[in-house]
């Protein structure tokens, strides 16, 4: 009996070590926030979070112009440290005219940190400023 436990008990140990994430899964923080033109919500906008090496993450604004970032298709997140941010419209999306300094051009950088981060963004256009 005592060798059964301590075999459950071992079995366990070296599952619980197991992981389904790749060992090259760099650390992630989750963003989320509101994407918003001239303070309206911006349905429909795809927002990107490229880090200065690995892949970028993405996510897509809601009809209330909300998002969250996802580094994989099953995995929430973006690479922590700073990160690139754009905006963009989908193949599928159209919308207004994203202006230049928040476009694919953008030089708008978000410093990601460890754990949850909330990001809202205001692109303002230049129509706006008049």
């Amino acid at each position: 009996m005592a060798r059964a436990v301590c075999l459950f008990a071992v079995a366990g140990l070296l599952l619980s070590g197991c992981s389904d994430e790749a060992a090259d899964m760099p650390e992630l923080g989750y963003v989320q926030g509101v994407v918003t033109l001239d303070s309206q919500p911006l349905k429909g906008v795809t927002i990107y979070f490229k880090p200065e090496v690995g892949r970028p993450s993405l996510g897509k604004a809601d009809e209330s112009g909300h998002y969250k970032a996802m580094y994989r298709i099953d995995k929430e997140g973006v690479k922590v440290g700073p990160n690139r941010v754009h905006l963009e419209w989908g193949l599928d999306d159209s919308g207004p005219k994203i202006p230049a300094a928040f476009g694919a051009k953008s030089d708008l950088k978000l410093e990601v940190k460890p754990g949850k981060n909330e990001f809202n963004i205001d692109a303002v256009s230049t129509t706006a400023k008049k």
